[in-house]
């Protein structure tokens, strides 16, 4: 009975380096998928690991029948929409927070029971930011010199 192979999914982390690898004259191709191969070739396959003469790096095929493929296919797309699920950014609404958002670890203040609930913010219209003009300190208008007494 014919198995499937396919070399496994790129991943330097895991060691998972190999993309090509050819054997009796079969060329195997990472980007291709499965591959139905004899059981004789897929016997040699399963022992073929990503650094030659190396029995402690990974193994390069997956080698499976057929129902294990599907099963292993769709838990690498359910691995896959969980990652994409988590890169979604959290969305949070803006809120204004008063005092009486802190709780009561604080100390009890009588205008803290007199809040209203928060209200959602409004964002404020978009105005160009410039620098308010500078004011001087108004200056009084220069006194005249005092007169001389004359001498005569």
């Amino acid at each position: 009975m014919p198995k499937l192979i396919r070399i496994k999914p790129y991943d330097p982390k895991r060691g998972h380096v190999v993309r090509r690898y050819t054997v009796f004259s079969i060329r195997f191709d990472e980007t291709r998928g499965w591959y139905r191969v004899a059981d004789d070739v897929a016997d040699y396959l399963a022992k073929v690991h990503q650094a030659p003469h190396d029995e402690d790096s990974p193994l390069v095929f997956d080698v499976c029948t057929e129902a294990e493929a599907h099963a292993l296919e769709e838990t690498e797309r359910k691995k896959a929409e969980e990652r994409a699920k988590a890169a979604e950014p959290n969305v949070a609404t803006p809120y204004d927070l008063t005092t009486a958002d802190l709780g009561s670890h604080r100390s009890a203040a009588p205008a803290a029971a007199a809040t209203p609930a928060p209200t959602p913010a409004t964002p404020a219209p978009e105005t160009p930011a410039t620098p308010p003009a500078p004011t001087a300190p108004p200056v009084a208008p220069p006194t005249p010199p005092p007169a001389k007494a004359s001498r005569k």
